[in-house]
């Protein structure tokens, strides 16, 4: 099983393909969610994660069929939040420090 390589926080596809395909603002897209501008706006800036309650709004708002999945988004969640630590993992910890710990 290949890595991805530094993949794209889960904001990014909201804020690059999904906002523009529906043709919605920031703000259109946030009250159709239910939730406050600024919240939003750090998910879509990368300054916020996808929470599980923000996964099951996207589901709700979505739907499963058009790639709303809560699944989906935790997973993409995930995958951008382990490859970050893993890239600060291995810039700080050589394998010799593992050995003695």
């Amino acid at each position: 099983m290949s890595r991805i390589h530094n993949p794209p926080h889960p904001g990014e596809t909201l804020r690059e393909d999904i906002l523009p395909a529906l043709g919605l603002s920031v703000t259109e897209a946030a009250e159709q969610l239910g939730v406050a501008r600024p919240s939003l706006s750090r998910v879509l800036n990368g300054h916020a994660a996808i929470s599980p309650e923000m996964a099951l709004r996207i589901e709700k708002w979505l739907g499963v069929e058009n790639g709303g999945s809560a699944d989906l988004w935790i997973s993409e969640q995930a995958s951008y939040d382990l490859w970050q630590a893993r890239s600060k993992f291995n810039a700080k910890v050589t394998p010799a420090e593992l050995l003695v710990a």
